[in-house]
Order: structure tokens, then sequence, then C-alpha cells
């Protein structure tokens, strides 16, 4: 397919529009969209501001993980640092580096754009940047204050063949660690990380300013 392998932008005409639902961070739209027979369909997604991920790789080839408690699947689910785009304006490295250090009281040298994916493309608009992190030391000083599930947060380093391992027998299920884990060992069998795009690279779903 060469040069046609890539997504693009299209939109389809949008008739009408409601929102049933709005909550702090994410809310319900329907739209009621023109399908291609000319016909009109009502859809149903979730709004959401975006996401950052952090696969945080030290010089011993471990991850930088964390585990918490998340509600809607009623599991305890080991992840990489990753945190919602909420602040207006902050551009997607800074969220990144700031999730870095709030959940894993980290900092890191070195960073990429790992991959970037939509979440869950037929029912919400989430987008997530996850980006390669290197040269990874702990933060001097007390650990940023948590609090809720946060309170409650595991951390740990765990070997990224071991992770590999975890995610291929379908024992790890979170989407950043899943896409993370598996993107991050193409890359050390492909062209090498040092290939990964800049952690400055364009990001056409969340435009932001350089």
């Amino acid at each position: 397919m060469g040069s046609d392998l890539r997504d693009i932008p299209e939109e389809w005409p949008v008739t009408g529009t409601t929102v049933p639902f709005t909550g702090k961070v994410t809310g319900v739209r329907t739209d009621e969209v023109v399908m291609p027979d000319g016909s009109t369909a009502r859809r149903d997604y979730q709004t959401h501001p975006g996401s950052v991920a952090v696969l945080a790789l030290d010089d011993e080839q471990h991850v930088v993980l964390v585990r918490q408690y998340r509600h809607p699947v009623r599991q305890r689910l080991w992840e990489i640092p990753a945190g919602l785009l909420d602040v207006p304006g902050e551009h997607p490295l800074r969220a990144a580096q700031r999730e870095l250090y709030e959940e894993a009281h980290c900092k890191a040298d070195d960073w990429r754009v790992l991959v970037d994916l939509y979440t869950s493309p037929g029912g919400c608009d989430e987008a997530v940047r996850i980006f390669l992190a290197r040269g990874v030391s702990p933060v001097e000083g007390e650990r940023f204050e948590v609090a809720q599930e946060e309170a409650d947060m595991e951390l740990g380093r765990v070997p990224l063949v071991e992770l590999t391992r975890g995610v291929l027998s379908g024992e790890l299920h979170n989407t950043c660690l899943v896409a993370g884990v598996l993107a991050v060992n193409a890359a050390l069998n492909g062209d090498g990380l040092d290939a990964l795009r800049p952690a400055e690279a364009p990001w056409p779903a969340r435009p932001y300013q350089a």
C-alpha cells in the first residue's frame, strides 16, 4: 500500500448535536450523522480532553510502573504513568513530564514520541500520546502529595522482557501499557530507539503550540 498506509482526516455531515451529559472531565455527545447512502444515523460517544503516558525505560531495561484500582473494570491494574491533558494550553511533553514526576517521583533526560493512538475510536474521541523516557532518575525531595485512588497506588520497576510476556499471555491489560510495551519492542527490533520521533513531533489529534 506504500504511502496510502496512513489514517486520513475526514468528517461526515452532522445535522444535529445534543450533549446529554457533561461531567467534570468527560462528557457524552450525540450527533446525527449523514451516512454515504443519504440516511441519517445517531452516534453517541464520550468526549475527552486527551491523555499522555510515559514508558520510562531505565539503563537496566526495566520499566517504571504504577498499580492502582480502576473502578469501571473492578481490577487493580499495572500501568505506565499517565494523565489527562486537563491543564489549558499545557504542552503534551510538559504534561508527560509532570505525570512522571507526580506518579513515579522520577525525571528523565531523553524524551521521544513512542506511539500515538485512539483508545476506543468507535465510542470515544480520546487521543493518547505515549512518550518514551530514558535516562531515568529519582526526583529529590518529598514525593508529590496524592489523593483518592492514587493514595493507594503502588510503584515498581519490571524488566521489559517480563512485561512483554505478561502482555502476550493476557495477564496485563492497560491500553497504554500494552501499546507502549509492544511499540518499544518493535522499535528495539527495528530501527532502534534513537530513530523514534522527537518529543516535539506534531500531533494532529491534539494540536499544540511548540
